[in-house]
This record gives structure tokens, C-alpha cells and sequence, in this order.
């Protein structure tokens, strides 16, 4: 039997001896990053890393390729030169024909909110929630509608399980997005405008939940939006991108952005003032 200052002294000496662990790979990584429609490239030059918990937001004005960068961080479409990595694993390259089994398995370590939510409509809350279960894992009936019923009471909708989309408000159905793309337990979130269309009231309480979530979770977020009190609340760093330049021109965090000394389009982005608003201030 270990007296206590055994105990201690064991311990304290196994601490000393064994190998400082290693760090967690990015839960995202891009590199040399071009995006387009048919190999024709609409941005090119992206590179970033998005640490595990982080919220990394991908701003910029309309047309600037937001949403094309997201699909392809998604495996929605193919890059047109570069690669990506999920949790250290290689997800897509340029060129190069993705392993089916291994993106697969990636896959199921993340979730995405699509605009509006993407419901199914003849499905209720709870059987969408469910839906990724059934089809990515061989859990029992019983977790299955153990976990949907979790999953729905985190965002706040226990009461509301057997709905249908069509009876609940746009911020419910946000929710209900959320709490399905939360569904397979995701190391990395892909959040598309997830306050568009919200009053202030539901806007500000979704990003609380997200907030919430990520704590929770330890959920790697990453958000399009041009929303700024949204971006500036939940975010932890935004990469924004130039549809002027197409390409890249800073990542930082959402505060430091907004007064880029270097940059007159950031700023104007940020304070929504028309381009050249500035006069000679640079």
C-alpha cells in the first residue's frame, strides 16, 4: 500500500520522465488555396490555419468568393490548385483524385449550417437532428433519439422536438440546423451566414449559443458572414478576402481589422462606408 507522500513522489517522477505530449494538429489547414468554378480560379494565394476552438470568420464584400472558399472547404468543390487538411489529414488536393473511404471518414468529424438551415420539411426537428446518425453511425435506436434529444435541448428547443420546419420561426430554424450539424459530435463546424435574416434579438442570441457550443465542445467554428455586430462578438480572427485584388489580404482578429492602417478597403468593409469614403486618409 502507497502512503500519500509515495504517491506523490511517484507521480511527480512520471511527470519528469514521459514526453511531453504532442500538440493537436489545425482542425483546418489550407495551403496555396485557389477556388473557382471549371478549373477557372475566382481567388487565388489562400493559406490559413484554424487551431482547435477556434471561431475564424471569412469576411469580404459581395463577390469576393466568401461562399466558393466555404464549398471548398466543405468538399463541395474540388480546389483548382492547393491543398486542405482536416485534423491533419489530407482532405483535397488539386490534381489529385480524393480517397472515398478516408474523405468519408474525415467528413464525419465535421458539421455544416447551411443558409435558412436546409430542413428537410416533411421531416420533424427531431427526425433531422437523427438523420445524420442513422445514416454515418450503427447506434441503437435508443442513442440515436437520446442524442437528437440532447442535441435539440443545447439550442433550446426540447418543447418544439415534434415540429415540423414549417411551423417553427427562421431563428428556431437556425437552430435546429445548428443542433443537426452538431448531431455526429464535429471536431470542425462550417457555419454559412448563420445570422442572415435574423432580428438583432435572435441574431445576438444565436451567437451566444454558438459561443456556448464551442465552449462546450471544444468545436473548431468556421463562419462566412457579412454580419459585423456578429463577427465582432463571436469571432476569435476573420481572413478577409479582396475582390479586387482576389486574393487574401489579411487575417487578424474582427477589432484589429477594423483599423487596418495599411488597408482603406478593410476599413471601409468594417465601417461600411462607400469606397474612397476616406478621402486622402490612408
Amino acid at each position: 500500500m502507497l502512503l500519500p507522500s509515495d504517491r506523490t513522489s511517484r507521480a511527480e517522477g512520471s511527470g519528469t520522465d514521459a514526453p511531453p505530449a504532442p500538440p493537436a494538429p489545425p482542425a483546418l489547414r489550407c495551403e496555396g488555396l485557389a477556388v473557382g468554378y471549371g478549373g477557372r480560379a475566382l481567388m487565388r494565394g489562400i493559406g490559413f490555419e484554424v487551431a482547435p476552438g477556434e471561431i475564424f470568420a471569412i469576411i469580404g464584400g459581395s463577390g469576393c468568393g466568401k461562399s466558393t472558399l466555404l464549398r471548398t472547404l466543405e468538399g463541395l468543390l474540388p480546389p483548382v490548385e492547393g491543398r486542405i487538411e482536416i485534423g491533419g489529414r489530407p482532405f483535397a488536393e488539386a490534381g489529385r483524385e480524393p480517397d472515398e473511404a478516408a474523405r468519408d471518414s474525415i467528413l464525419r468529424g465535421t458539421g455544416a449550417l447551411f443558409q435558412g438551415g436546409a430542413l428537410f420539411g416533411s421531416m420533424t426537428l427531431r427526425e433531422n437532428v437523427e438523420m445524420p446518425l442513422r445514416e454515418f453511425t450503427d447506434l441503437p435506436e435508443e442513442a440515436i433519439g437520446e442524442i437528437a434529444r440532447l442535441r435539440l435541448a443545447q439550442v433550446g428547443l426540447s418543447r418544439a422536438a415534434d415540429r415540423l420546419p414549417s411551423e417553427i420561426s427562421g431563428g428556431m430554424a437556425k437552430r435546429a440546423g445548428l443542433a443537426r450539424a452538431m448531431a455526429l459530435d464535429p471536431r470542425l463546424l462550417f457555419l454559412d451566414e448563420p445570422s442572415a435574416g435574423l432580428d438583432p434579438v435572435a441574431s445576438a442570441g444565436l451567437d451566444e449559443l454558438i459561443l456556448r457550443l464551442r465552449d462546450a465542445d471544444g468545436t473548431a467554428v468556421v463562419i462566412v458572414s457579412h454580419e459585423l455586430p456578429s463577427l465582432l462578438r463571436v469571432a476569435d480572427r476573420c481572413a478577409y478576402l479582396s475582390a479586387a485584388e482576389r486574393r487574401l489580404l489579411r487575417i487578424g482578429p474582427p477589432r484589429e481589422l477594423a483599423e487596418d492602417p495599411d488597408h482603406r478597403e478593410i476599413r471601409e468593409f468594417f465601417h461600411r462606408s462607400p469606397p474612397g469614403a476616406e478621402g486622402d486618409r490612408t
